[in-house]
């Protein structure tokens, strides 16, 4: 059995984790950490966990987790991932980071979107980043793996066909939407239910760091790939589950029959993208209601003749793919697993 710790457990991330961790046949839990709920079940904190999780309760994270864990999963805020990141680097065999830390690479793009993070330079240098699909081969061996944001990584699965296949992307306008868990559980006014509920708010409308990972990330896999990239976000009054819209503007051409074998051929051994078309079911896809609960992301390409754009819909749970799932199939790839393991479960649809 492979022990696995999750540091920031009281989160919905780390719920999730807990929740995802507990079903794994490959994965023990030895360790759950947290900061302002020590000394709790974590059942307390996640009603829908009624698991004894072998009476762990909520401890401070210490080098001496080292010493329990294979990995460590870090479902912490940033700044506090840095923070464990450098406690915990080479003392287990290791650790998983979902949080913005050490997502881009570049040190001026980091400091615009991350001031309040600072880092280890070297450290920074050593971690994998990016979507398992794309970059499953570099996590076999990885000891410390940087996962992307909900965003970035329905994003980077939706330009990722356009990009390796050699099209030049002049400029991509990215239009997100996403339900409240992508906030977190920080309160705000702006979350309230009163002022949360039917709304759509444009809460990053000029701009969105998780549109510069994807930035940072293309420009390193192929330079030059993508010229432009803009985004803005919008919450929606569900709780899971994201929509990310991107319009690509280009000067090739490509038939939208070609455009849609793109697309399958690129992920035709991928088990977790499902390439879609947009009338293939009952309701228009990709919508995030028919992925919830789910490590899927299901994307659509389109070609708009009219507009001279291919658009591209891509829709996963924020809370799974977007982040507590992905992190278990970055586990299940670092140590030799198949990357389903795990992670089969069906949508739930109504949600």
């Amino acid at each position: 059995m492979i022990r696995v710790g999750i540091a920031g457990a009281s989160g919905l991330a780390g719920g999730e984790l807990l929740r995802l961790v507990s079903q794994h046949p490959d994965l023990e839990l030895t360790f759950v950490g947290g900061s302002s709920n020590v000394g709790r079940r974590p059942a307390e904190l996640h009603p829908g966990l009624r698991l004894p999780f072998g009476g762990l309760t909520i401890q401070p994270v210490t080098d001496e987790v080292a010493d329990r864990c294979d990995v460590v999963l870090l479902a912490t805020p940033a700044p506090v991932s840095a923070s464990l990141a450098g406690l915990l680097a080479d003392k287990v065999a290791a650790v998983v980071d979902l949080s913005g830390a050490f997502r881009i690479h570049d040190p001026e793009l980091h400091a615009r979107w991350y001031p309040r993070v600072a880092r280890d330079t070297v450290l920074t240098d050593r971690f994998v980043y990016g979507v398992p699909e794309l970059v499953a081969d570099r996590m076999a061996d990885a000891l410390l793996i940087s996962l992307p944001g909900c965003f970035a990584t329905a994003i980077t699965l939706g330009l990722a066909p356009l990009v390796d296949a050699g099209l030049r992307l002049d400029t991509v306008v990215v239009d997100g939407k996403t339900g409240s868990s992508g906030g977190g559980l920080q309160l705000r006014t702006a979350d309230l239910h009163p002022l949360r509920d039917g709304a759509i708010a444009p809460y990053a409308p000029a701009g969105h760091r998780h549109a510069a990972e994807v930035r940072d990330f293309f420009a390193q896999r192929k330079s030059e790939a993508i010229g432009r990239l803009a985004m803005s976000a919008y919450g929606v009054s569900h709780v899971r589950g994201l929509l990310a819209s991107s319009y690509v503007f280009t000067d090739q051409e490509i038939s939208p029959q070609e455009l849609h074998r793109t697309y399958v051929r690129y992920y035709k051994d991928q088990p977790f993208v499902r390439v879609r078309r947009h009338t293939e079911t009952l309701i228009p896809v990709p919508d995030p209601q028919a992925v919830l609960g789910s490590n899927y992301c299901d994307v659509t390409p389109l070609l708009d003749d009219d507009g001279s754009r291919i658009v591209v819909l891509a829709a996963l749970d924020n809370l799974v793919k977007g982040a507590a799932g992905q992190a278990i199939q970055a586990v299940n790839l670092r140590f030799g697993l198949p990357q389903t393991t795990g992670l089969t479960m069906q949508p739930v649809m109504p949600a």
